[in-house]
């Protein structure tokens, strides 16, 4: 049972509005005035909070300032009720972050529908979701309405790429977002004297470059197509609108951008300090899991030089590793695609 916390000083429409709100089957805490209200707020961590807005004690503007400064709650979604029609008054609130507001009188109707709008976005919000384009899709629907890409893809120019032609540099300034549509890149440093190390592998419907457009900085590596690729190319000036205008949109395409540290803190940490063996077997792992889609796998077609920038060691020791596999029959190779055969015994050297 969702818990809504209804701050109001007047008696009847505080005991009305209580009473539509329990019959629809919400528990409903109340508070008379706005200081009352935020205690029990940060008490009972209420789903959402309706709120008046001229109250004595604290008034609607004080206590949504007061919900936001307080990180266990502050992300609550709030509604303002109010009998002033000025457009400013409104206006105010909203750009303080309320998220809606209901104009006194207001039928039931109205209520219920502002309060179930509004817990239902936030639950989607909550929910994890995809990579992607399919992610943002999904985002765009929940703070829009939008059932479409339009405010993100429509009229974008791509580009194809053939393999090793590189897509960006380290070093230079970002100006777009890249979206692939087919194929796959892999991004990688480049130390001194001339040795690559992978950073990241990407494929169909993955995003590349947002780093440094989230940093606001330059490339930290170098991006290039290890298969013939279509990438959409979306401006950095639509992509800083959509993360301007849509706040909610924006924590949650940067937590689906960042989901990944982990494993690449991981992928560190064995270069650094993992044999021979269990370098390969987590290099080819980790392509596997990359490349293969909705369940199928597919064999593994990238160069040796690749595959050994991405294990962290050296070509001539990556080839005589993968024959060493394949004669323990963990992989096989045809026509120098690997398929891998016993993954439960690959990821048993990981171990």
């Amino acid at each position: 049972m969702k818990k809504i916390l209804l701050i109001e000083d007047n008696d009847d429409i505080r005991s009305n509005t209580a009473e539509i709100l329990e019959l629809s089957n919400y528990l409903v805490l109340e508070a008379q005035n706005g200081k009352d209200g935020v205690k029990k707020a940060i008490e009972n961590k209420p789903d959402l909070i309706i709120c008046d807005i001229t109250m004595p004690e604290l008034d609607g503007y004080g206590v949504l300032h007061a919900i936001q400064q307080n990180q266990a709650i502050k992300n609550t979604p709030f509604i303002f009720l109010t009998a002033r029609t000025e457009h400013n008054d409104i206006r105010k609130g909203m750009e303080l972050g309320a998220d809606d507001y209901l104009t006194k009188p207001f039928d039931g109707t109205e209520l219920l529908n502002a309060v179930s709008s509004r817990l239902k976005k936030i639950d989607m919000l909550s929910e994890s979701v995809s990579d992607g384009l399919q992610s943002i899709q999904q985002l765009l629907e929940i703070h829009s309405g939008d059932s479409d890409l339009q405010t993100l893809t429509t009229g974008r120019n791509s580009n194809h790429y053939v393999k090793k032609q590189l897509i960006y540099s380290e070093g230079n300034h970002p100006n777009r977002l890249y979206y692939i549509i087919k194929g796959m890149v892999k991004t990688y440093k480049t130390n001194e004297d001339g040795k690559e190390l992978v950073v990241d592998l990407f494929s169909d419907g993955d995003f590349v470059g947002h780093t440094a457009l989230l940093e606001k900085s330059v490339y930290k590596d170098t991006a290039e197509a290890l298969t013939d690729t279509e990438v959409a190319l979306i401006p950095r000036e639509d992509f800083d609108e959509l993360i301007d205008r849509n706040p909610q949109v924006a924590r949650k395409f940067i937590q689906l951008l960042a989901k990944n540290i982990t494993e690449k803190e991981q992928q560190l940490l064995s270069l650094a300090y993992n044999s021979l063996r269990r370098k390969v077997a987590d290099a080819l792992l980790l392509i596997q899991a990359k490349y293969s889609t909705q369940g199928i796998v597919l064999p593994i077609n990238l160069s040796r030089e690749t595959l050994a920038n991405v294990a962290g060691t050296a070509t001539e020791s990556l080839i005589r590793t993968l024959s060493d596999f394949k004669n323990e029959k963990l992989i096989d190779i045809v026509d120098g695609n690997i398929t891998i055969l016993n993954q439960k015994k690959l990821e048993t050297l990981r171990n």
